[in-house]
């Protein structure tokens, strides 16, 4: 049994740890490379300069670019206002509005807030407005361009989340999703017929062209600018089935999408369709999506799938036939 000792017994002292003979050994061999070891970090340590030159490139890489919202109206006088006041000015370079041959005062409303403000004499139809939104913000070095309805039915405010995805290099293409829950989507208004269509038109083409996207149909969309380069768009219908051509387009053309949650309002203001166009549209949507499988399995080729980067349709039909070969 061991006695206890008492400080008056003897007097302890604090000493250095005792190693064993093999890690004192090692821990001797270590301390005489230390200064080898400086010697060689700070030959290969890189300079300060050296360090801030590849972030400073990466942060210039990912904030520029010019950031313009087109918005595609027609007699959107009494929402107008409200869409831009939730709009965050400090993302956005530029704001075009196309009238499809507004009756009401648009125009004057766009002007006033002095949007760049595109006259349709007729009108033109859904797609039809797009595709002049679209190239005129080309035209106008766009780089990154978001489709907003000025009918304030999506949330503007989160046009600059949509945005820093493209910077970043995550997306090719950004979906505003109306239907984060089916409660929530219900709550907001939406007919309860439109959201089961849209439930199995958003499940079929998922499943046709292999994404995972929660709202196929949405009217909020964001584009880099080499989307709108290659994809043919002024060559898609001018009514409502544009949207679900370009993104099919955005597929075979091997574009990455993407989408974030999007709050969304129905009220009598906001654009919508009735159940009889709603209809022809499915329909349309699913004759897109038949063609999208007859162009990728080389058994009919489309136009609406010739690139624009390829020079002709002949160029086109060429590069078709020789994948085919493969």
């Amino acid at each position: 049994m061991l006695k206890s000792q008492t400080s008056s017994d003897t007097s302890l002292e604090i000493t250095e740890p005792v190693l064993a003979p093999d890690c004192a050994e090692m821990m001797s061999q270590f301390q005489n490379l230390e200064p080898l070891l400086e010697e060689i970090e700070q030959a290969y340590a890189p300079q300060p300069e050296t360090l801030r030159e590849p972030q400073q490139a990466q942060e210039n890489q990912i904030t520029s670019g010019k950031t313009v919202v087109i918005m595609p109206a027609f007699n959107a006088a009494p929402t107008l206002l409200k869409t831009l006041a939730d709009l965050p000015q400090d993302v956005v370079d530029e704001i075009i509005l196309v009238d499809d041959g507004s009756t009401d005062a648009t125009i004057d409303i766009a002007l006033r807030e002095g949007l760049t403000v595109i006259k349709h004499k007729e009108n033109r139809g859904y797609g039809g407005n797009q595709k002049t939104c679209y190239q005129y913000a080309l035209d106008h070095g766009a780089e990154y361009v978001v489709m907003l309805h000025p009918d304030y039915q999506y949330d503007s405010r989160v046009v600059g989340i949509a945005v820093e995805l493209l910077k970043l290099g995550i997306c090719d293409v950004v979906l505003g999703s109306r239907i984060r829950t089916r409660q929530e989507a219900l709550a907001g208004g939406m007919p309860a017929w439109k959201y089961i269509a849209n439930r199995l038109l958003t499940i079929t083409e998922n499943i046709a062209l292999g994404q995972n996207l929660g709202d196929f149909h949405s009217g909020f969309r964001a584009y880099r600018r080499e989307v709108l380069e290659t994809i043919p768009f002024e060559r898609n219908s001018d009514d409502f089935v544009f949207d679900s051509q370009f993104l099919a387009q955005a597929v075979y053309f091997q574009f990455r999408m993407g989408d974030i949650p999007v709050p969304v309002r129905y009220f009598p203001e906001a654009s919508s369709i009735n159940f009889r166009r709603c209809v022809k549209y499915g329909l349309c949507t699913l004759s897109v999506l038949a063609r999208f499988w007859a162009q990728r399995l080389r058994i009919r080729p489309s136009k609406i799938f010739f690139s624009k980067q390829t020079d002709s349709d002949a160029d086109n039909r060429v590069q078709l036939q020789q994948a085919s070969q493969k």
